[in-house]
């Protein structure tokens, strides 16, 4: 089905996702800078909060789309806001189906897989599952079909399998960056030695990993957080509040600090002094395609300042990340390093080859 049928709506928010790239581009493509048409949130709970909004405004049917992964942050306002027992606003969701039962997947996606319909069926939200073989005709009777439903302030997903979408148009994704992310995380690795690192999904731990193996150093030194967007930073300040004789770093993302950002506020007011929260910033969410975020346009040094971080580090080079890290080591105090790369990697990027279980009881045995 062509991400062109969504035209018929006006107003979308969301947090993309490699199994909506079509759609993503499609929207990116044609509402650049129009964020009374588009926005690509912080999170999506945010985004529904965001088409709630326009609804309140126009009256009219938002689009919040997600990966399904990002059903459990949207539940919140979906149940206490959205629900047509409270003030039944209509909106239609589009989430991308990954750990869809019977398809090879990471296992950060298997179970989240297995409950995505489920979760739908429990919240009350009708569904149409989209694959290949899905016309555009059977997906707008659907949406005929449901028109009463949604008048009534009820809720409609298009739950989208690998593949189903398509647009023609391929978009680029860029910044004015020039140092690698990979060659940021192997000066990163080669300054923490046999500090323990908790690293943020995507590809800056499966960079980390590939890394390592390069090194032969094994991965006891590493919590690699596959899943769980936007929690790494919280993790590793309930590892460094109980390990005060370890250096803790974090390595973070930009996409990753903006989905719970509030985590810098709780981390700045414990403000432990062996935490190093490094954050990778390429303005994009790279490992699900490179659509932006909004961090290209905000000062993280001054959001850090503010919570309570005690120094503050920028890095867009080599020399200056290298000079940034070891400043950061010598210090005993909360630290933040904002590390500016370029969007991209190596076409060759594997995944880790160890399972999660495996990673956290060779971390917590190193750790020991």
């Amino acid at each position: 089905m062509k991400a062109e049928f969504f035209d018929r709506f006006d107003f979308f928010a969301g947090v993309p996702d490699s199994q909506l790239r079509a759609l993503c581009d499609y929207l990116t493509d044609r509402y650049t800078n129009s964020p009374e048409h588009h926005i690509i949130a912080a999170n999506e709970g945010n985004a529904v909060a965001l088409a709630a909004g326009y609804h309140l405004a126009t009256g009219k049917i938002p689009v919040v789309y997600m990966q399904n992964s990002g059903e459990g942050n949207a539940i919140n306002p979906l149940a206490s806001l959205m629900n047509d027992k409270v003030y039944a606003m209509p909106c239609i969701f589009v989430i991308g189906w990954r750990g869809e039962p019977g398809v090879h997947d990471e296992p950060q996606h298997l179970y989240q897989g297995e409950v995505t319909l489920k979760l739908l069926d429990v919240m009350g939200v009708d569904y149409m599952v989209i694959d290949k073989n899905t016309t555009e005709h059977e997906a707008e009777e659907q949406l005929k079909q449901k028109s009463e439903m949604l008048r009534a302030g009820k809720q409609f997903a298009f739950v989208i399998k690998k593949g189903a979408l398509s647009y023609d148009k391929k978009v680029e994704y860029r910044n004015d960056y020039k140092m690698k992310r990979e060659t940021a995380i192997e000066i990163i690795e080669s300054i923490t030695g046999s500090d323990p690192i908790v690293s943020t999904t995507g590809k800056a731990s499966r960079e980390l990993f590939e890394i390592r193996e390069k090194q032969g150093k094994g991965h006891g030194f590493d919590f690699l957080t596959v899943g769980s967007m936007g929690h790494t930073s919280s993790i590793a300040l309930g590892l460094a509040i109980n390990k005060p004789d370890k250096t803790v770093w974090c390595i973070d993302g930009d996409g990753a600090l903006l989905m719970h950002m509030g985590a810098m506020a709780v981390i700045g007011s414990v403000s432990p002094a062996n935490f190093k929260h490094i954050v990778i910033n390429n303005c994009a969410h790279e490992t699900v395609g490179g659509m932006p975020t909004v961090a290209g346009g905000m000062d993280i040094e001054k959001i850090a300042q503010g919570c309570g971080y005690k120094y503050i580090f920028t890095a867009d080079d080599e020399a200056s990340l290298k000079n940034a890290l070891e400043q950061a080591k010598r210090k005993k105090g909360l630290c933040l390093i904002e590390v500016k790369c370029e969007v991209g990697s190596r076409g060759d990027l594997g995944r880790p080859t160890t399972t999660p279980i495996e990673n956290k009881e060779s971390f917590i045995k190193q750790l020991r």
